[in-house]
Formats: C-alpha cells, sequence, structure tokens
C-alpha cells in the first residue's frame, strides 16, 4: 500500500530530538511494508523533504499550512495514488487528512492522541471550548472511514459523542525499551520520576503539592522531574516555596537514550495531569518494571486498580496518600509494575502496527 500520514511533528530529521517515540515506532514499521509518506505540519518553519526510517518526510511549514497540506498529498497522489490517508492528532491533521480523502475518493483514519475531546477552560486547553471547533469536529470525525483511539477513557469520550472508535494503543518499541523485571526497592530513600513537559496539562502543581505532604510526614523520597519547562520557571518556584528543594531535582529535556537509565534507577512513576490519552511514559515505565500512580485519565485510569493506582484529577491529598501506599506496600507496588508490564508487552509497537494495518486492509476492501 501507499499510505500518507498526517502529523503535527515528532519526526524530527535527527530521529531524537523533537520526536515522538510512538511516531518513530509506527513509521518504521509501516515502512517495512508500504510506501509511506508523512506530511508534517510544523517540524520546521520551512517547506522540506528527508527521509526518516525508511519513509518520506513531507515538512509544509508555516503559512496557509492547512492549504498547502492538502496540496501537497494530492500532488504526491499524481505521482503516484495513495491507498488510504490517515491523521495521527485530530484537529487540523484531521481536517487536512479527511479532506484530502474526500477529493482522491479514498479512505481515511483518524487517531485521538491528545486534547481534541475536551474543554478545560480553566487553563485554555481542548478542542471542544469553542463552538467552531466542535463544529469542525463533529463533521470531520463522521467524515473518516475509522476513527481509533490509544485508551478506553477516550473510546468512551467518543461513544458520548454518538462516534464508533478502536482502541488502538500507541505501544512501546521494545528493541529500544528492553523489558526488565520488577525489582524489589534496594534503598530506604524512594526513587520517583515524572516525564512531562512542564505544562498547565500536566499540572505538575498538584503533583509538588502531594510531594510536599509527604516530606512533611518524614517519606524518604527523591523525585526527578524530566521535561521541557515551558512555564518559565513557575513550577521550579514552586517546588522552593514548598521546601522541596532537598526532594525534587529538574533535569529539563531527556533523549530516549538518556531517559531510560532514569526510568530503570526509579521506584515508582508519578503523573499529575489533568487529560491524557495514554502517557506513553506510563508504557515505557511499564516495560522497565515500574508500576506508575497517577491521576485517573487515560491508561491510568483504564488500568486501575490492577495495573496502578488512580485517584481523582487535581486532588493532591489523595495523590499523596496513593503514593504512600505503593511506597509503603512492597508487595502491592510489586503486583502492580507486574500487571502494567504485562500489557504493556503484550501491546507494544509491533501490536499498534497490526491493528493499523488489519484496518487499512479493512477500510481498502
Amino acid at each position: 500500500m501507499k499510505l500518507a500520514l498526517v502529523l503535527p511533528g515528532g519526526v524530527d530529521r535527527s530521529g531524537e530530538f523533537r520526536v515522538i517515540p510512538a511516531f518513530l515506532a509506527l513509521i518504521e514499521r509501516l515502512a517495512r511494508q508500504h510506501e509511506v509518506h508523512v506530511f508534517v505540519l510544523h517540524q520546521e518553519a520551512r517547506p522540506a523533504r528527508w527521509e526518516l526510517l525508511g519513509a518520506q518526510i513531507h515538512n509544509i511549514g508555516d503559512g496557509w499550512t492547512r492549504l498547502r497540506a492538502v496540496a501537497a498529498i494530492r500532488a504526491e497522489h499524481r505521482r503516484a495514488p495513495f491507498d488510504l490517508l490517515q491523521a495521527i492528532f485530530s484537529g487540523s491533521c484531521s481536517l487536512i487528512a479527511v479532506t484530502a480523502a474526500k477529493l482522491l475518493r479514498r479512505p481515511s483514519l483518524v487517531h485521538i492522541a491528545g486534547g481534541e475531546l475536551v474543554a478545560l477552560h480553566q487553563i485554555g486547553y481542548g478542542g471542544r471550548r469553542h463552538w467552531k471547533s466542535r463544529l469542525r469536529e463533529a463533521v470531520i470525525l463522521r467524515g473518516a472511514s475509522v476513527v481509533t483511539a490509544a485508551s478506553a477513557p477516550i473510546i468512551d469520550s467518543l461513544h458520548a459523542l454518538g462516534l464508533e472508535a478502536v482502541r488502538v494503543p500507541l505501544g512501546v518499541d521494545l528493541r529500544s525499551w528492553t523489558p526488565l523485571a520488577p525489582r524489589g526497592r534496594q534503598a530506604v530513600q524512594a526513587q520517583l520520576v515524572h516525564v512531562a513537559s512542564l505544562n498547565r496539562v500536566k499540572d505538575q502543581a498538584t503533583l509538588l503539592r502531594a510531594l510536599a505532604v509527604l516530606a512533611r510526614a518524614g517519606l524518604a523520597f527523591q523525585m526527578d522531574i524530566v521535561g521541557v519547562d515551558t512555564l518559565r520557571g513557575e513550577i521550579v518556584a514552586l517546588a522552593a516555596q514548598l521546601g522541596l528543594q532537598q526532594h525534587v531535582r529538574f533535569l529539563g529535556f531527556m533523549t530516549q537514550s538518556e531517559l531510560r537509565p532514569v526510568i530503570e534507577a526509579a521506584d515508582l512513576l508519578v503523573m499529575s495531569s489533568l487529560h491524557e490519552a495514554g502517557p506513553l511514559v506510563l508504557l515505557e515505565a511499564a516495560v522497565k518494571g515500574v508500576p506508575t500512580v497517577g491521576t485517573a485519565v487515560g491508561h491510568i485510569a483504564e488500568w486501575a486498580p490492577a495495573a496502578t493506582l488512580a485517584v481523582p484529577v487535581g486532588d493532591w491529598a489523595a495523590l499523596a496518600q496513593a503514593i504512600r501506599l505503593v511506597l509503603t506496600d512492597e508487595s502491592l507496588r510489586l503486583r502492580l509494575a507486574t500487571e502494567a508490564q504485562r500489557r504493556a508487552v503484550l501491546e507494544d509497537a509491533d501490536y499498534t502496527a497490526r491493528m493499523f494495518e488489519s484496518l487499512y486492509r479493512r477500510v481498502c476492501t
């Protein structure tokens, strides 16, 4: 097949910086069997083209991006016809993919991977905050041949809107993330890790307030926070205000190769997001034998209570209690880790590619 994937970004020509690992894993696997063209909207400011993992990357660049993306897809289709088009993330990506598919009379798939279905007005986030975007999503998602999403809560949200959807998790590349069996704690001081850009959606303020409760209670722990700071030091300042300087380290951005040993050394991953379709880091940690405690979003909600512990969004007291429970009950921590790893390995990147290829065959017939 000749496939067109429409992505917002995550496919930098370096293959290491400004990338989304799940995108790379999927592209590499699809390119083994198919001719893959990736139309990326904003990877670079200027239009460009390069090869990555066996696929052709078409960077659209800034300025009239949607119109030029549709034009680029049609131009490539004239060279040799596409069999289908797929958007990963809705919004502009799905608008482009579904519109181009209609013009070319080809099937289209849309994968919900972000905040397309939520309206978090308090932080200005989500694809359902305005009537125009709600109308656009309703039209576009109903125009797609198949809609997919990574986790059960997103599937439920689509069902609530009257849309059928298929669950397809964006799995981990087990060649890069080699599984490690869950391990007993080796030190009195617990090693915690949090991996996410510092932003409003990830709600690190709730995370830090939970950690402050644990510090005041005398729990011995060290938290490593990995991610780009988009809030200009606000979270770092809050950590100092809460007296967490001895407990929290901000490590900034890390490549996948730099991140792996940090995850492997952790006893627990802690996430505090207001919304997630995944997150992918939960799957990566699970593969490495590390369980997760977090707010009830995405896979965290989907896997609780057998493979994660989930607490209400924004509830720092409940988050602190859940962290303490896991760190003081080693048998519970290892049970969570074992079940989480079983699920993550079962639904790895190979599984993701097989699921999508099965859908491709279905819609093309």
